[in-house]
């Protein structure tokens, strides 16, 4: 199967399945001799695992990371980096129902007829638990940012209707860091609220629901990305549709510069000691590609948790008409959880692109 690989020099390889033994990454590209926080590393795997609220999957992982290879005495030594997360709580029996049935919006369906054969363990290889391998690479990959003064901030800025506040001014990063006071993981405490008791409603009902998550990426510098295919913000745009549930990504003005005229959107440059900057941002810090030096932000739309516990018409392997029951443990909402996912898949891509620019010129 193709399409496990994501990067060109800051390169990872996911692998293994929502209910076999394990899953886990391989990073490829990392430059020697950067610090390696395993604390840091199972931090970040704490805000993705199961089972942390009430408003998240009650499935019990503690998604404890092992470090196979590619370490000594704490620090990288250029060689793939192997990272192991055991599956420690599987119920196979909770998908028993659905061997030769397919959930609506799942994808049961497409899986089945493009490879003749499928997991029905909660997806396979096509559930989100594949995410946290995603999440172990993407932590070493803020841990090289870091090491050049690039920080990457997300939070829950909808949940349904609910929007949150938009950010601005200085403060944003002490903003952002109010999101971990919460378990929805909104900037805003008031917003926060309206969002978890909403969500805990939907879960009531038997329910889920959709939201967004918005990121910020500050203190990157100029010159990341490329002109034509290889754009920062169409790499940014294959990250983020390639996590699970998202269906939407748009970055600066996004569909809203759409309605503006040129006269209202463009950019103007300021005179800033040697260092311009632009009046406003609607470019999102990326223009013609490639990073300008301003803040890059950018907002990813989830769909709802496609596991509902209602009965629901579909169809079973044989083309018959079918009716199926949600079963297992699963989300109402999933953007809580997918914060950090977000966060990952962005260092992923601009760890490549900082190691990319340095061929860029002589």
């Amino acid at each position: 199967m193709a399409g496990n690989t994501f990067g060109q020099l800051f390169r990872i390889t996911t692998f293994g399945e929502s209910h076999g033994v394990a899953i886990g990454v391989i990073l490829d590209g990392c430059p020697a001799q950067l610090p390696i926080d395993l604390e840091f590393i199972q931090s970040e795997l704490d805000k993705r695992r199961p089972g942390q609220s009430k408003i998240t999957t009650q499935r019990k992982e503690s998604d404890t990371v092992q470090i196979l290879s590619g370490t000594f005495e704490g620090k990288s030594t250029g060689t793939p980096i192997a990272m192991l997360i055991p599956n420690e709580d599987q119920r196979s029996k909770d998908y028993s129902h659905n061997t030769d049935v397919y959930r609506p919006s799942h994808a049961d369906y497409t899986y089945d007829a493009k490879y003749g054969i499928r997991d029905h363990r909660g997806g396979g290889r096509s559930s989100a638990r594949e995410t946290a391998a995603r999440v172990a690479a993407g932590a070493i990959a803020k841990l090289l940012l870091k090491h050049h003064g690039i920080e990457v901030f997300a939070h829950v800025s909808a949940v349904g209707k609910i929007d949150a506040p938009n950010l601005e001014g200085d403060n944003i990063a002490e903003l952002l860091a109010t999101r971990e006071d919460n378990i929805v993981r909104c900037a805003d405490p008031a917003t926060a609220h309206q969002m978890i008791e909403f969500i805990d409603s939907v879960r009531k009902d038997g329910d889920t629901v959709g939201g967004k998550v918005s990121c910020i990426v500050k203190n990157c510098p100029v010159g990341l990305g490329d002109p034509v295919f290889d754009k920062l913000h169409a790499d940014l745009g294959k990250a983020m549709l390639s996590i699970n549930a998202v269906h939407g990504f748009e970055y600066g003005s996004g569909f809203g510069g759409s309605e503006m005229r040129g006269s209202e959107h463009n950019d103007i440059f300021l005179a800033n000691e040697g260092q311009p900057k632009t009046l406003t941002n609607f470019s999102g810090g990326i223009q013609g590609g490639i990073s300008n030096g301003m803040e890059i932000n950018f907002t990813v739309a989830f769909k709802p948790v496609a596991t509902i516990m209602h009965n629901q018409q579909t169809i079973n392997a044989a083309g018959e008409a079918a009716e199926i029951k949600g079963k297992g443990r699963h989300d109402p909402c999933v953007v809580p959880r997918a914060v950090v996912i977000v966060e990952a898949m962005a260092a992923l891509v601009l760890a490549d692109h900082l190691l990319r620019n340095k061929t860029s010129k002589l």
